[in-house]
């Protein structure tokens, strides 16, 4: 490797990454330069992994990485935010590489106690920003659907604030994980009607203030409907990127729900969420430790993609360590 070069993943084809020598990525004026420590693989990741018509091949270096941390390299002229050394979560976009580049203003600085600790910044923050769209409170019965990250996540804080929660998840592996983030009850997602009746009996028959389908699929969106009360909150925090849904309009009007889309698009609202992340671990309210459950070399990116691609039991995040 020459100077100014760097290991970079590239995906040169569906299920196929090629590590390669690139230049490294030049600073902007208002931009961090990161040397990465590790990046997530995220579920988006795995559409181009997999392969669809609307991509195009070979991706870029470092594309689709965008769950990333490690330590400031260089800083442009007109960055005022951070310094060289600092550690930080970003928000970028090639981050399957050993350093790349980031707006200061996607750029979150990370506890001085942290050094040992992974940090995807990007799902990280976008559980924090779910939470707060949800507008959970203390006393509230909130249901999860869907205990994978974001929902084991979103499942911490939400018990942080003295809300009761229902688990509820397909994977039967994910049981003892939820019990032991708070969750007051466990249901296994393996029949409809079994599951709306369980939390009929447990809430009295008033079922949920806000349930938060973290999913992404048809029926667990059916379901969450469902089983929200009355004037309750159903929050869409699964992404649903495998075509059209159908939802169940007059039960939604009947019951008078209240529906938010609880993915982020704005880049502040998104710096936000990752530091109000960074915050919540460094107090102790939140610990993902236990879900970054498999750990690759940026030679072995391939099996990470394929481990978050088959979920095998205990899975619930695949990281990419540089």
């Amino acid at each position: 490797m020459n100077h100014g070069e760097m290991r970079a993943a590239v995906l040169i084809e569906p299920k196929c990454f090629s590590l390669r020598y690139v230049p490294r990525p030049e600073v902007g004026s208002q931009q961090v330069c990161v040397r990465l420590e590790g990046c997530g693989v995220c579920a988006s990741n795995l559409s181009p992994w997999e392969g669809k018509s609307w991509f195009s091949y070979p991706m870029e270096p470092g594309a689709p990485g965008h769950e990333a941390w490690g330590r400031v390299y260089s800083v442009g002229q007109k960055a005022t935010r951070f310094s060289p050394g600092d550690r930080v979560g970003l928000l970028s976009l090639h981050a399957f590489a050993e350093y790349d580049v980031a707006d200061e203003t996607a750029v979150v600085k990370l506890p001085k106690d942290s050094d040992s600790n992974a940090f995807p910044a990007e799902p990280l923050g976008c559980a924090m920003n779910v939470f707060h769209r949800a507008k959970i409170k203390r006393g509230q019965r909130i249901a999860i659907v869907g205990i994978g990250f974001l929902g084991a996540t979103v499942l911490q804080l939400a018990t942080s604030v003295g809300a009761t929660v229902i688990a509820i998840t397909r994977r039967t592996d994910t049981l003892q994980l939820a019990k032991s983030y708070g969750a007051s009850e466990c249901l296994v997602m393996n029949d409809h009607a079994r599951v709306i009746d369980q939390v009929k009996q447990i809430t009295g028959g008033r079922f949920c203030d806000v349930v938060i389908e973290a999913a992404g699929k048809q029926w667990p969106l059916d379901l969450a409907a469902e089983i929200t009360a009355e004037r309750g909150r159903l929050i869409i925090a699964g992404y649903h990127q495998d075509g059209p849904r159908q939802v169940n309009m007059q039960l939604w009007n009947w019951r008078g729900i209240d529906v938010v889309n609880a993915h982020e698009r704005d880049p502040e609202i998104y710096r936000q969420g990752m530091q109000a992340a960074a915050e919540a671990v460094a107090s102790g309210r939140l610990n993902p430790a236990p879900l970054y459950t498999h750990r690759y070399p940026l030679d072995q990116i391939g099996d990470a993609f394929e481990t978050a691609l088959k979920r095998p039991e205990g899975f619930m995040k695949a990281l990419v360590m540089f």
